[in-house]
């Protein structure tokens, strides 16, 4: 079993930045894929990013370039940061997990991102 507990959201100005924390824990963590995902209302959920447990990562395209995931292994938590985020990037964040890069098993809480001046 993996619990997933995020941290960070928020209401942050176009232009501005962001950091989503995710810290893991479970026996098998540190194999897992770790990711993050959003939801709008009136949307599907959909990936934003995820890292898998050698570092190679993954990123929509929407926010390629303007957002960055990272994982430390070490302590078991995955980091989400956003710079120049839009409007549009307003939505629930979720952090993901998984045991490949297709199977999302267990989900955090979720935290709100507002993007707006």
């Amino acid at each position: 079993q993996v619990q997933l507990v995020e941290s960070g959201g928020g209401l942050v100005q176009p232009g501005g930045s962001l950091r989503l924390s995710c810290v893991a824990s479970g026996s098998m963590v540190r194999v897992y894929v770790l990711g993050w995902y959003r939801q709008a209302p009136g949307k599907q959920r959909e990936l934003v990013a995820a890292v898998g447990s050698s570092g190679t990562t993954n990123y929509a395209d929407s926010v390629k370039g303007r957002f960055t995931i990272s994982r430390d292994n070490a302590k078991n938590t995955v980091s989400l940061q956003m710079n120049s985020p839009k409007p549009e990037d307003t939505a629930v964040y979720y952090c993901s997990g998984g045991p490949t890069w297709s199977l999302t098993q267990f989900w955090g809480q979720g935290t709100q991102v507002t993007v707006s001046s």
